[in-house]
C-alpha cells in the first residue's frame, strides 16, 4: 500500500513527473494551443509550396531568384519549424511569446508585399496569379494565428510572472 502511495506521486508539494506533466498540459488551453500550432505548421508548409514553385521555375530558367519570393519561402520555413518545436509537449511556448510576435511581424510584412501585388489583380484565367491570390489569403490566416498565439503567450507569461512563489515572498507558508 505504501508503494502505491509513492508510485502515484501523491505527496503534497511533489513536482509532477513527465507523465503527470504531460497529462496536465492537455487542458482545454493546451489542446487549443496544439491545434493552433498544428495549423501554423501546415500553413507554413503550404506557404513554402506555393512560393517555391516560382523559385523552382526561376532556377530552371536560369534567371535569378526574386527576393520577395525568397522572403516568403524563408518566413514559411521559419514558421513551420518554430511551430513544430512549440508543439512539443514539454516546451513552454508561452515563455517565447516574443518569437510568435516576431513571426507575426514577418507575416505582416509578407502579406503587405504580396497583398499589394495580388489582391486587386484580375487573374483573367492565369493560374499563377490565382495561386498567388490564394497564397496571400493563406498568409493572412497564418498571420492571424501567430498573432493569437503571441497574445495568448503574453497573457500566460504575465500571469505566471505574477504567480506566488516561495522565492518572491508572496507564497503561503506551509507550516
Amino acid at each position: 500500500m505504501a508503494y502505491n502511495f509513492f508510485k502515484k506521486g501523491s505527496m503534497k508539494g511533489e513536482k509532477a513527473g513527465r507523465s503527470n506533466q504531460l497529462a496536465a498540459s492537455l487542458s482545454f488551453g493546451g489542446i487549443l494551443r496544439l491545434i493552433a500550432r498544428f495549423f501554423q505548421f501546415v500553413l507554413g508548409i503550404t506557404i513554402i509550396g506555393l512560393y517555391a514553385i516560382d523559385l523552382d521555375r526561376a532556377h530552371k530558367a536560369g534567371v535569378g531568384y526574386d527576393s520577395k519570393w525568397m522572403y516568403a519561402t524563408v518566413v514559411g520555413t521559419l514558421s513551420a519549424f518554430i511551430a513544430l518545436v512549440f508543439m512539443l509537449p514539454l516546451v513552454k511556448a508561452w515563455f517565447f511569446f516574443y518569437v510568435d510576435l516576431l513571426i507575426f511581424i514577418l507575416y505582416l510584412t509578407a502579406f503587405g508585399i504580396f497583398g499589394k501585388m495580388y489582391i486587386k489583380e484580375d487573374p483573367e484565367g492565369n493560374k499563377g496569379i490565382i495561386r498567388m491570390k490564394r497564397a496571400v489569403w493563406i498568409q493572412l490566416v497564418n498571420m492571424i494565428l501567430w498573432f493569437g498565439t503571441a497574445g495568448y503567450g503574453a497573457i500566460i507569461f504575465w500571469k505566471e510572472r505574477k504567480a506566488s512563489t516561495s522565492l518572491s515572498g508572496r507564497a503561503q507558508s506551509h507550516v
